[in-house]
């Protein structure tokens, strides 16, 4: 397990795929680190690479202890020096607590990002949609640091990839119940990424810090970020409305391509049935973009779940 993401969160969405026959599942091929550094900072990307080893080295008797900062520089604290301090050093890199080191995140963190690349590198070689089937999630990873349970942000490497094999203008969608804080930091002052998110009112949710409506990106991103926060238990007629919003939004940018990132929590936020995510799909194909799809991970191993996610690719590929 590579955090605190539920290590059977694959599982569900697994088994609904088979059973519908949604596609080939394929392994994907490794890609080199140079890819991961167009979205993460080489240093950061060393740190996620050593730590695990450094802390075993420091004491045997850490092999079955999580790797969590001791604390966090604030505002106006120095963060261009790694403290010695490992404890210390970590809190230059993680968001929050519910994101530790083990033993296995760097290994399952890389294969993640390899499956997300992959997937946008199938929508260049001719494929309509690809679903990147990872754990743990992405999303909530900034470009040096991770947090939400994820390392590196798949969503963003798969719309980097999209723009370095040639497409100038990528959008993403982010439907997870939480806002992806991370994938917005990563593309805020940027003009060839368009981010648009629909998710809980941070206000009362989680990561509190980040995804308010006038959030909307700075410098030549200025108006290349847009924010569509809800209230707890919103119906789905208001939940659409938000969706047509940011798909008016993303059709004005006039994309290329679209890379949605999908949260498996959706319904236990919003109320939305297993009708409506197929009609979720429905929406995304009427833009007529080809589409990486991304999974963000359940918190729990949720068969229900796991069918609504499915419901989603299903309904993008009927809408054809």
């Amino acid at each position: 397990m590579a955090g605190r993401e539920h290590a059977g969160a694959l599982a569900p969405v697994l088994s609904a795929l088979e059973r519908r026959g949604l596609g080939r599942i394929v392994t994907p091929h490794g890609v080199p680190l140079v890819s991961l550094e167009r979205v993460h900072t080489p240093r950061y990307l060393h740190f996620l690479r050593t730590a695990w080893s450094e802390w075993l080295a420091r004491d045997p008797r850490n092999a079955g202890r999580e790797l969590l900062p001791s604390h966090w520089p604030l505002r106006g604290m120095r963060e261009d020096v790694e403290p010695l301090d490992l404890g210390a050093r970590a809190g230059l890199y993680c968001s929050d607590t519910r994101t530790p080191l083990t033993a296995g995140s760097w290994t399952a963190a890389k294969t993640g990002a390899d499956c997300a690349v992959n997937a946008a590198h199938a929508l260049r070689v001719g494929e309509r949609g690809s679903f990147a089937l990872t754990q743990p999630p992405g999303r909530h990873a900034g470009a040096d640091w991770c947090g939400g349970g994820g390392y590196l942000n798949n969503a963003a490497l798969a719309a980097q990839h999209l723009l370095d094999d040639g497409l100038q203008r990528v959008a993403i969608l982010d439907l997870g119940p939480h806002h992806g804080h991370g994938t917005q930091h990563i593309f805020y002052h940027r003009a060839d990424v368009l981010f648009a998110s629909i998710h809980l009112d941070p206000q009362a949710a989680w990561p509190w810090y980040a995804g308010y409506a006038n959030e909307t990106g700075a410098g030549a991103g200025l108006h290349h970020t847009m924010n569509l926060p809800l209230a707890e238990g919103t119906g789905g007629a208001q939940w659409f409305a938000a969706l047509e919003t940011g798909c008016v939004k993303l059709a004005m940018f006039r994309p290329e391509a679209l890379v949605v990132s999908l949260g498996g929590e959706l319904a236990a936020h919003f109320a939305l049935d297993g009708g409506d995510f197929l009609r979720i799909g429905e929406r995304i194909a009427h833009l007529g973009l080809p589409a990486v799809f991304v999974f963000e991970g359940l918190d729990h191993v949720d068969a229900a779940a796991g069918t609504h996610l499915v419901n989603v690719l299903e309904g993008f590929e009927t809408a054809a």
